[in-house]
């Protein structure tokens, strides 16, 4: 098919340029995807600036991208139940044999591009009233925190929670707190309009993290008891302090923000006595994407807010420095080819 644009980032000098690449062909397994939309991840800055590297990647280019939402374009050989034509999002990775899960976007090619490869396996239908722009979003802006609830938080109703950092994954978190009836639910952020933006999304009380008067005001919303779980979306080491003076008896503090920095208990006696944890989470499962497709179709979660921005493709790494910066403050940015 010839050429195609793509923005490819070389992990060894951290220079990411647009390039014409030739148009991948599907092997065994492997559908083409025309790619419609993919999102923009905090991750994707990480990688730039060399704060995270692949672990598998051969080679030292690699193509970014592992939110992405799209048409299949072409079958390879052997690829069943799927159709030329079909809306999928794609899930942000895969493990393989050995059990090393690889990273769309990461360790090999992802959607930052006008077309990309995945295997059948990774292909996940979508309704035709979800918006391309909402959809690729799910893989990681939304499933992230859906598994850090569900899974390494182990959220149950009624539950009182706070959540540190209202960026593209800690917005969604209040979101999907409220969806599985945690209460209260408070969202902590210096920024007003990041406090605002969560409080307009479900939070019961918003609080600002820098204010004298914090754990104080926190006590009143949640009561004496303390927290059931906190979860660190930001990565700064201050908020796993913070959330750890708050948290109560049998309490999660649940990290997935990076910091790349050392975690402090100052008293492990009082952390031991209540049972207290610290958890740490990465990513999220096949099935919570395939559960989160289906509670947009049904009407039980509604993502029109979560894109801040639509951009060209052949804007990423202008895109990239934007999220960088938080230059407007967004949820998620999303690049798209047909712009």
């Amino acid at each position: 098919m010839g050429q195609m644009l793509a923005a490819r980032l070389n992990v060894r000098t951290h220079e990411l340029r647009m390039a014409q690449v030739p148009v991948p062909e599907p092997g065994r397994g492997q559908v083409r995807v025309q790619v419609a939309a993919a999102g923009v991840c905090l991750s994707d800055v990480h990688l730039v600036d060399g704060t995270l590297n692949p672990m598998y990647l051969d080679g030292e280019e690699v193509t970014l991208g592992h939110e992405v939402a799209g048409t299949i374009d072409r079958l390879g050989a052997d690829v069943q139940g799927w159709k030329v034509g079909q809306r999928v999002l794609l899930q942000a990775g895969e493990e393989d044999a050995a059990g090393r899960v690889w990273t769309r976007g990461v360790d090999y090619d992802g959607g930052y591009a006008e077309y990309c490869l995945a295997t059948q396996e990774t292909l996940v239908a979508i309704p035709d009233r979800l918006p391309f722009e909402q959809a690729c979003i799910i893989p990681d802006a939304v499933s992230t925190p859906w598994a850090a609830i569900t899974t390494s938080g182990q959220i149950r109703p009624a539950e009182p929670v706070a959540v540190w950092g209202l960026g593209g994954l800690g917005t969604h978190a209040v979101q999907l707190l409220r969806l599985i009836g945690a209460a209260p639910i408070v969202a902590i952020d210096p920024v007003p309009e990041a406090r605002e933006r969560a409080a307009q999304l479900g939070a019961d009380a918003t609080l600002d993290p820098t204010d004298s008067t914090f754990t104080e005001s926190l006590f009143q919303v949640v009561g004496p008891s303390g927290l059931a779980a906190a979860f660190d979306f930001a990565g700064v080491p201050s908020v796993r302090e913070q959330a750890l003076g708050v948290l109560g008896s049998g309490g999660r503090l649940v990290i997935t923000g990076l910091a790349n920095q050392p975690i402090s208990i100052d008293n492990d006696l009082l952390f031991a006595y209540q049972k207290q944890s610290v958890r740490g989470h990465y990513g999220s499962q096949p099935e919570d994407v395939t559960q989160l497709v289906a509670l947009t179709g049904h009407d039980r979660l509604e993502l029109s807010q979560s894109v801040s921005g639509v951009f060209s493709l052949q804007e990423a790494p202008q895109v990239i420095h934007r999220l960088e910066n938080k230059e407007g403050n967004p949820i998620r940015l999303v690049l798209t080819p047909r712009r």
